[in-house]
């Protein structure tokens, strides 16, 4: 992120004139597994993971740690919605540092391993906490791992997420979500040009158009349960209407007007790990506050009325196992917990 203004503003640039949005998908690739061979094994209690409750990517993480079970294993450090040009920041905590990195700002992690880091800051990230360095920021790889390489730390009934039978069709269908809907949303919002926008708005909605076909008949995106596909498109429809339909001009229909996406979507919020991982607080004032160019008021919307994610949603007529052989994650532990006034649970 870059722009022009003082060393404390919110204000990045996100919108390039005359441009395509283009994503830098170049992250820390360094792994945490079981046999350790890039030097981080696995190890409950030695690693924190930074998050934003705002960020989409980073929902993603904290969803797939609560399903899974690894709270006790890998502590979650949460920064505020609203950032500067530097860096999420730590602002929720007492004196706006991290209890257990010690640091008021992921940067600071970031620039402890890598001094002169070049690309962006960004969440979710993995922290080596003896070290205060960062460890990756890889996001697709995080949750992965999370299944297949945590295993000794899951809960007693997690589910599986990224079974190996399913691996294939979880790939490929995940790779439709991130490039047309994920990221679709994106290249929408942060289009430099009418023409640039106007192609990503046509792949958007083509996309969602095949989603909406897809589940009408099967409950989850791939086999009968809850898979890494489903949580990688749920933190984008969490996201669709309080943000992405207006901020983001991504409006010929709000998610409320796809009659199974919204029903999906709506089932998906029900279950434990999802809405209640879910801040729409957070979400619209990082998106309305930070992307100044966009929204150079920095007025946040009231709404929408968030009550309608607890209507019925009738999805369980389909069929489908939830969690397969498994069970739903325990309560949401209390120093994890949304507040009330954030969320229509």
């Amino acid at each position: 992120m870059s722009n022009e203004n003082s060393e404390n503003s919110t204000a990045g640039a996100y919108v390039t004139s005359g441009q395509e949005f283009t994503r830098d998908a170049n992250y820390i690739a360094t792994r945490i597994t079981r046999d350790g061979a890039d030097g981080y094994p696995v190890e409950a209690g030695r690693y924190r993971l930074v998050v934003a409750r705002a960020c989409p990517w980073a929902n993603r993480a904290i969803i797939v740690r609560r399903l899974l079970g690894l709270e006790d294993a890998i502590s979650m450090g949460v920064c505020g919605p609203t950032h500067d040009r530097r860096s999420w920041t730590f602002d929720l905590d007492p004196g706006g540092v991290d209890p257990v990195l010690g640091i008021p700002r992921i940067q600071d992690a970031y620039f402890a391993r890598f001094p002169d880091y070049p690309r962006g800051i960004t969440v979710p990230a993995m922290v080596d906490v003896p070290t205060g360095q960062v460890v990756t920021n890889n996001y697709p790889q995080i949750t992965l791992d999370f299944s297949t390489e945590w295993t000794e730390f899951h809960r007693e009934g997690a589910p599986q997420l990224y079974p190996s039978h399913l691996r294939d069709e979880i790939d490929e269908v995940a790779l439709r979500v991130f490039k047309d809907v994920n990221n679709g949303v994106y290249r929408c919002g942060f289009a430099g040009s009418q023409e640039a926008y106007e192609r990503a708005y046509k792949r958007l909605f083509d996309a969602m158009d095949w989603l909406e076909e897809r589940l009408t008949n099967q409950r989850f995106l791939v086999g009968d349960t809850i898979t890494e596909a489903d949580v990688r498109l749920f933190t984008t429809l969490a996201r669709f209407d309080a943000v992405y339909h207006g901020h983001f001009k991504c409006n010929r229909q709000k998610l409320s007007e796809f009659p199974a996406l919204w029903a999906y979507a709506r089932d998906l919020f029900q279950t434990p790990g999802f809405g209640d991982t879910t801040d729409f607080d957070h979400i619209k004032k990082h998106y309305y506050v930070v992307h100044e160019d966009i929204n150079p008021t920095q007025i946040v919307p009231a709404g929408p009325d968030l009550s309608n994610w607890l209507t019925p949603h009738h999805r369980e007529q389909l069929g489908g196992r939830p969690f397969g052989d498994g069970t739903p994650p325990s309560p949401v532990r209390e120093s994890e917990r949304v507040p009330s006034e954030h969320n229509p649970l």
